[in-house]
Protein backbone atom coordinates (compact mmCIF):
# COMPACT_ATOMS: atom_id res chain seq x y z
CA UNK A 1 0.00 0.00 0.00
CA UNK A 2 2.81 2.18 0.64
CA UNK A 3 4.71 1.67 -2.56
CA UNK A 4 1.11 2.71 -4.26
CA UNK A 5 0.98 5.61 -3.02
CA UNK A 6 4.40 7.06 -2.98
CA UNK A 7 5.45 9.56 -5.05
CA UNK A 8 7.05 9.58 -8.24
CA UNK A 9 9.94 11.46 -9.20
CA UNK A 10 12.08 12.71 -12.17
CA UNK A 11 14.62 10.19 -10.85
CA UNK A 12 12.36 7.41 -10.38
CA UNK A 13 10.91 7.65 -14.29
CA UNK A 14 14.95 8.11 -15.35
CA UNK A 15 15.91 4.69 -13.83
CA UNK A 16 12.28 2.79 -15.30
CA UNK A 17 13.10 4.13 -18.92
CA UNK A 18 17.01 4.44 -18.53
CA UNK A 19 18.00 7.54 -19.27
CA UNK A 20 19.48 10.33 -17.67
CA UNK A 21 17.46 13.17 -15.22
CA UNK A 22 18.63 15.37 -17.43
CA UNK A 23 16.90 14.08 -20.49
CA UNK A 24 13.47 13.49 -18.51
CA UNK A 25 13.42 17.41 -17.38
CA UNK A 26 14.37 18.56 -20.72
CA UNK A 27 11.22 16.07 -22.06
CA UNK A 28 8.59 17.36 -19.31
CA UNK A 29 10.59 21.24 -20.29
CA UNK A 30 10.49 21.46 -24.35
CA UNK A 31 13.48 22.87 -23.72
CA UNK A 32 17.13 21.32 -24.76
CA UNK A 33 18.08 19.19 -26.76
CA UNK A 34 16.50 15.54 -27.38
CA UNK A 35 15.20 12.97 -29.74
CA UNK A 36 11.93 12.74 -30.67
CA UNK A 37 11.80 9.21 -30.11
CA UNK A 38 13.17 9.61 -26.77
CA UNK A 39 10.71 12.43 -25.77
CA UNK A 40 7.72 10.49 -26.78
CA UNK A 41 8.88 7.37 -24.58
CA UNK A 42 9.22 9.77 -21.67
CA UNK A 43 5.64 11.77 -21.78
CA UNK A 44 4.07 8.63 -22.63
CA UNK A 45 5.14 7.10 -19.64
CA UNK A 46 4.81 10.52 -17.30
CA UNK A 47 0.76 10.05 -18.67
CA UNK A 48 -0.21 6.76 -18.19
CA UNK A 49 1.48 6.79 -14.70
CA UNK A 50 0.01 10.80 -13.76
CA UNK A 51 3.06 12.06 -12.58
CA UNK A 52 2.98 15.40 -11.95
CA UNK A 53 6.10 17.66 -10.79
CA UNK A 54 6.50 18.58 -7.62
CA UNK A 55 5.59 21.96 -7.40
CA UNK A 56 8.39 22.97 -4.48
CA UNK A 57 10.72 21.88 -7.19
CA UNK A 58 8.87 23.36 -10.22
CA UNK A 59 9.39 26.58 -8.20
CA UNK A 60 13.00 26.48 -7.21
CA UNK A 61 13.63 25.72 -10.65
CA UNK A 62 11.90 29.03 -12.21
CA UNK A 63 11.99 30.96 -8.97
CA UNK A 64 8.13 31.08 -8.67
CA UNK A 65 5.91 29.94 -5.43
CA UNK A 66 3.21 28.89 -7.70
CA UNK A 67 1.35 31.40 -5.44
CA UNK A 68 -1.05 34.34 -5.95
CA UNK A 69 -1.99 36.79 -3.22
CA UNK A 70 -5.67 37.81 -3.30
CA UNK A 71 -6.57 41.06 -0.64
CA UNK A 72 -9.87 41.79 1.47
CA UNK A 73 -10.05 45.01 2.06
CA UNK A 74 -12.15 46.47 5.24
CA UNK A 75 -15.86 45.32 4.55
CA UNK A 76 -18.92 43.92 6.92
CA UNK A 77 -21.44 40.78 6.23
CA UNK A 78 -23.48 42.63 3.85
CA UNK A 79 -20.48 42.64 1.78
CA UNK A 80 -19.92 39.41 2.29
CA UNK A 81 -21.64 37.91 -1.33
CA UNK A 82 -19.37 39.66 -3.65
CA UNK A 83 -16.13 38.83 -1.94
CA UNK A 84 -17.25 35.12 -2.29
CA UNK A 85 -18.13 34.71 -5.69
CA UNK A 86 -14.78 37.09 -6.71
CA UNK A 87 -13.01 34.65 -4.43
CA UNK A 88 -14.21 31.48 -6.47
CA UNK A 89 -13.73 33.27 -9.85
CA UNK A 90 -10.26 33.65 -8.60
CA UNK A 91 -10.03 30.12 -7.10
CA UNK A 92 -11.23 28.55 -10.39
CA UNK A 93 -8.79 30.57 -12.92
CA UNK A 94 -5.53 30.09 -10.67
CA UNK A 95 -6.28 26.22 -9.93
CA UNK A 96 -6.77 25.55 -13.51
CA UNK A 97 -3.46 27.26 -13.94
CA UNK A 98 -1.36 25.13 -11.61
CA UNK A 99 -1.55 28.20 -8.56
CA UNK A 100 -2.84 28.77 -5.27
CA UNK A 101 -4.52 31.47 -3.43
CA UNK A 102 -3.20 33.17 -0.23
CA UNK A 103 -5.76 35.50 1.42
CA UNK A 104 -4.38 38.48 3.23
CA UNK A 105 -6.62 41.32 4.63
CA UNK A 106 -5.65 45.22 4.22
CA UNK A 107 -6.62 48.29 4.96
CA UNK A 108 -5.87 52.13 4.11
CA UNK A 109 -4.52 52.34 8.01
CA UNK A 110 -2.85 48.61 7.77
CA UNK A 111 -0.99 46.44 5.40
CA UNK A 112 1.36 44.97 7.52
CA UNK A 113 -0.35 40.92 6.23
CA UNK A 114 0.32 42.36 2.11
CA UNK A 115 3.75 43.39 3.42
CA UNK A 116 4.73 40.59 5.23
CA UNK A 117 3.39 38.08 2.33
CA UNK A 118 5.34 40.14 -0.16
CA UNK A 119 8.70 40.29 1.57
CA UNK A 120 8.96 36.67 2.75
CA UNK A 121 8.74 35.98 -1.39
CA UNK A 122 5.19 33.94 -0.50
CA UNK A 123 3.44 35.28 -4.14
CA UNK A 124 4.38 35.39 -7.37
CA UNK A 125 2.23 38.26 -7.54
CA UNK A 126 -1.26 39.78 -6.40
CA UNK A 127 -4.74 41.22 -6.75
CA UNK A 128 -6.50 43.93 -4.63
CA UNK A 129 -10.24 43.52 -4.95
CA UNK A 130 -10.80 47.24 -3.58
CA UNK A 131 -9.43 50.46 -4.41
CA UNK A 132 -8.82 53.90 -2.64
CA UNK A 133 -8.40 56.90 -4.09
CA UNK A 134 -5.61 57.50 -1.32
CA UNK A 135 -4.09 53.70 -2.21
CA UNK A 136 -1.30 52.26 0.15
CA UNK A 137 -1.17 48.52 -0.72
CA UNK A 138 -1.01 49.75 -4.44
CA UNK A 139 1.95 51.93 -3.73
CA UNK A 140 3.24 49.32 -1.87
CA UNK A 141 3.80 46.90 -4.52
CA UNK A 142 4.99 49.27 -6.98
CA UNK A 143 7.46 49.87 -5.00
CA UNK A 144 8.16 46.03 -4.93
CA UNK A 145 8.04 45.85 -8.38
CA UNK A 146 5.83 42.73 -7.90
CA UNK A 147 3.16 42.08 -10.34
CA UNK A 148 -0.41 43.05 -9.44
CA UNK A 149 -3.38 44.03 -10.73
CA UNK A 150 -6.52 45.77 -9.06
CA UNK A 151 -9.92 44.46 -9.55
CA UNK A 152 -11.68 47.97 -9.80
CA UNK A 153 -10.71 51.54 -11.47
CA UNK A 154 -8.10 53.66 -9.85
CA UNK A 155 -6.35 57.16 -10.67
CA UNK A 156 -3.20 55.68 -11.19
CA UNK A 157 -3.23 54.46 -15.09
CA UNK A 158 -0.16 52.81 -15.01
CA UNK A 159 -1.53 50.33 -12.72
CA UNK A 160 -3.62 46.79 -14.49
CA UNK A 161 -7.27 47.54 -13.80
CA UNK A 162 -9.97 44.98 -14.13
CA UNK A 163 -13.56 46.14 -13.55
CA UNK A 164 -17.20 46.09 -14.50
CA UNK A 165 -18.73 49.18 -16.46
CA UNK A 166 -19.89 50.89 -13.43
CA UNK A 167 -20.35 54.53 -15.10
CA UNK A 168 -21.77 53.34 -18.29
CA UNK A 169 -24.21 51.14 -16.46
CA UNK A 170 -25.23 53.65 -13.69
CA UNK A 171 -25.87 56.57 -16.70
CA UNK A 172 -28.24 54.06 -18.52
CA UNK A 173 -30.22 53.44 -15.35
CA UNK A 174 -30.52 56.80 -14.64
CA UNK A 175 -31.35 57.66 -18.13
CA UNK A 176 -34.32 54.84 -17.91
CA UNK A 177 -36.14 56.52 -14.65
CA UNK A 178 -35.40 60.21 -15.96
CA UNK A 179 -37.29 59.23 -19.04
CA UNK A 180 -40.21 58.03 -17.11
CA UNK A 181 -40.35 61.76 -16.33
CA UNK A 182 -39.16 61.76 -12.84
CA UNK A 183 -38.34 65.00 -11.53
CA UNK A 184 -36.94 64.36 -8.21
CA UNK A 185 -34.67 61.40 -8.19
CA UNK A 186 -32.85 61.55 -5.10
CA UNK A 187 -29.12 59.41 -4.75
CA UNK A 188 -27.46 57.79 -1.47
CA UNK A 189 -23.92 56.19 -1.21
CA UNK A 190 -21.06 54.93 0.22
CA UNK A 191 -17.69 56.58 1.24
CA UNK A 192 -15.99 59.06 -1.31
CA UNK A 193 -12.68 57.39 -0.35
CA UNK A 194 -13.88 54.18 -2.80
CA UNK A 195 -13.20 55.02 -6.50
CA UNK A 196 -16.40 53.06 -7.17
CA UNK A 197 -18.41 55.99 -5.37
CA UNK A 198 -17.08 58.71 -7.42
CA UNK A 199 -17.43 56.03 -10.76
CA UNK A 200 -21.09 55.85 -10.02
CA UNK A 201 -21.48 59.71 -8.98
CA UNK A 202 -20.15 60.55 -12.94
CA UNK A 203 -22.57 57.49 -14.04
CA UNK A 204 -25.48 59.24 -12.64
CA UNK A 205 -24.36 63.03 -13.38
CA UNK A 206 -23.61 61.44 -16.81
CA UNK A 207 -27.36 60.95 -17.52
CA UNK A 208 -28.80 64.18 -16.48
CA UNK A 209 -25.80 65.89 -18.96
CA UNK A 210 -27.10 64.04 -21.94
CA UNK A 211 -30.54 65.20 -21.61
CA UNK A 212 -29.65 68.62 -21.04
CA UNK A 213 -30.54 68.49 -17.35
CA UNK A 214 -29.35 69.83 -14.27
CA UNK A 215 -29.35 67.31 -10.77
CA UNK A 216 -30.68 68.35 -8.00
CA UNK A 217 -27.59 68.13 -5.42
CA UNK A 218 -30.31 68.54 -2.63
CA UNK A 219 -31.70 65.03 -3.03
CA UNK A 220 -27.93 63.55 -3.53
CA UNK A 221 -26.31 61.90 0.10
CA UNK A 222 -22.57 60.68 0.15
CA UNK A 223 -20.48 59.02 2.77
CA UNK A 224 -24.07 57.14 3.98
CA UNK A 225 -21.76 54.54 5.87
CA UNK A 226 -24.13 53.64 9.00
CA UNK A 227 -27.68 52.69 9.46
CA UNK A 228 -27.95 55.68 11.28
CA UNK A 229 -26.98 58.05 8.66
CA UNK A 230 -29.19 56.02 6.22
CA UNK A 231 -31.96 56.21 8.33
CA UNK A 232 -31.87 59.65 8.59
CA UNK A 233 -31.11 60.35 4.52
CA UNK A 234 -34.83 58.77 3.96
CA UNK A 235 -36.37 60.77 6.48
CA UNK A 236 -35.27 63.98 4.67
CA UNK A 237 -36.10 62.43 1.26
CA UNK A 238 -39.73 61.84 2.63
CA UNK A 239 -40.08 65.40 3.56
CA UNK A 240 -38.84 66.63 0.21
CA UNK A 241 -41.06 64.56 -1.72
CA UNK A 242 -38.66 62.16 -3.33
CA UNK A 243 -40.09 60.25 -6.61
CA UNK A 244 -37.51 58.00 -6.19
CA UNK A 245 -34.23 56.97 -4.10
CA UNK A 246 -30.94 55.50 -6.25
CA UNK A 247 -28.90 53.06 -3.92
CA UNK A 248 -25.53 52.91 -4.96
CA UNK A 249 -25.42 49.74 -3.51
CA UNK A 250 -27.15 46.70 -2.15
CA UNK A 251 -26.10 47.35 1.14
CA UNK A 252 -27.70 50.44 1.07
CA UNK A 253 -30.94 49.59 -0.72
CA UNK A 254 -31.40 46.71 2.04
CA UNK A 255 -31.30 49.54 4.74
CA UNK A 256 -33.34 52.00 2.65
CA UNK A 257 -36.21 49.28 1.74
CA UNK A 258 -36.51 48.59 5.67
CA UNK A 259 -37.10 52.36 6.06
CA UNK A 260 -39.42 52.48 3.95
CA UNK A 261 -41.11 49.66 5.71
CA UNK A 262 -41.30 50.61 8.65
CA UNK A 263 -42.52 54.08 7.87
CA UNK A 264 -45.45 52.20 5.89
CA UNK A 265 -44.39 54.19 2.76
CA UNK A 266 -44.96 51.69 0.07
CA UNK A 267 -42.93 50.45 -2.63
CA UNK A 268 -43.64 51.59 -5.94
CA UNK A 269 -46.88 53.17 -5.03
CA UNK A 270 -45.43 55.93 -2.74
CA UNK A 271 -42.15 56.08 -3.57
CA UNK A 272 -40.00 54.49 -6.00
CA UNK A 273 -36.60 52.37 -5.29
CA UNK A 274 -33.59 50.66 -7.24
CA UNK A 275 -29.80 49.48 -6.80
CA UNK A 276 -27.01 50.45 -8.85
CA UNK A 277 -25.76 46.95 -7.47
CA UNK A 278 -27.99 43.82 -6.78
CA UNK A 279 -27.07 40.93 -4.90
CA UNK A 280 -28.50 38.12 -3.17
CA UNK A 281 -29.71 40.26 -0.51
CA UNK A 282 -32.06 41.96 -2.99
CA UNK A 283 -33.34 38.90 -4.54
CA UNK A 284 -36.39 37.71 -2.44
CA UNK A 285 -37.55 41.40 -1.69
CA UNK A 286 -41.12 42.27 -2.37
CA UNK A 287 -41.73 44.00 -4.73
CA UNK A 288 -38.81 43.00 -6.98
CA UNK A 289 -36.16 45.50 -6.92
CA UNK A 290 -34.69 47.38 -10.10
CA UNK A 291 -31.11 46.84 -10.31
CA UNK A 292 -28.15 46.39 -12.81
CA UNK A 293 -26.39 42.81 -12.55
CA UNK A 294 -22.38 42.40 -12.88
CA UNK A 295 -21.04 38.63 -13.17
CA UNK A 296 -18.90 38.78 -9.74
CA UNK A 297 -17.83 35.56 -10.74
CA UNK A 298 -16.29 36.72 -13.96
CA UNK A 299 -14.85 39.50 -12.36
CA UNK A 300 -12.29 37.69 -10.47
CA UNK A 301 -12.03 35.20 -13.09
CA UNK A 302 -10.63 37.34 -15.56
CA UNK A 303 -8.74 39.08 -12.90
CA UNK A 304 -6.46 36.05 -12.39
CA UNK A 305 -6.36 35.31 -15.92
CA UNK A 306 -4.71 38.65 -16.68
CA UNK A 307 -2.32 38.68 -13.17
CA UNK A 308 -1.27 34.81 -14.01
CA UNK A 309 -0.48 36.28 -17.68
CA UNK A 310 1.21 39.45 -16.20
CA UNK A 311 3.48 36.63 -13.86
CA UNK A 312 4.21 35.25 -17.04
CA UNK A 313 5.70 38.58 -19.09
CA UNK A 314 2.46 37.66 -21.66
CA UNK A 315 1.33 41.05 -23.00
CA UNK A 316 -2.16 42.21 -20.99
CA UNK A 317 -4.34 45.10 -21.73
CA UNK A 318 -3.86 47.83 -19.15
CA UNK A 319 -7.69 48.25 -18.45
CA UNK A 320 -10.32 45.70 -18.85
CA UNK A 321 -13.70 46.82 -18.77
CA UNK A 322 -16.74 44.10 -18.18
CA UNK A 323 -20.44 44.36 -19.01
CA UNK A 324 -23.13 44.38 -17.03
CA UNK A 325 -27.49 44.09 -17.37
CA UNK A 326 -30.30 46.66 -16.64
CA UNK A 327 -32.38 44.69 -14.83
CA UNK A 328 -36.13 46.48 -14.77
CA UNK A 329 -38.32 45.15 -11.64
CA UNK A 330 -41.61 46.29 -9.76
CA UNK A 331 -39.80 48.55 -8.02
CA UNK A 332 -39.91 51.80 -10.24
CA UNK A 333 -43.01 51.03 -11.91
CA UNK A 334 -44.67 53.85 -12.25
CA UNK A 335 -48.41 53.49 -10.87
Amino acid sequence: MENQYKKMTIGDIAEQLGVSKTTVSRAISGKGRIGAETRDKILEYIKEHNYRPNVIAKGLAKSRTYNIGLTLGDYDLMDLPFFQKCMIGVSEMATSMDYDVIISTVSAGDISQLERMVTNHKVDGVILTRTLLQDPPAEFLKSRQIPFVVIGTTLDKSIIQIDNDHRSACKELTSILLMKGLKKIALIGGSRSYVVTEKRLKGFMDAYEEMGMKADNDLIYLDAESNFMINNNVEELIRKKADCILCMDDNICTFVLNKLKKEKIKVPNDILVASFYNSSLLENNDPSITSLQFNVKELGNVSCKILLDHIKGKPVPNRTLLGYEVSMKESTQLR
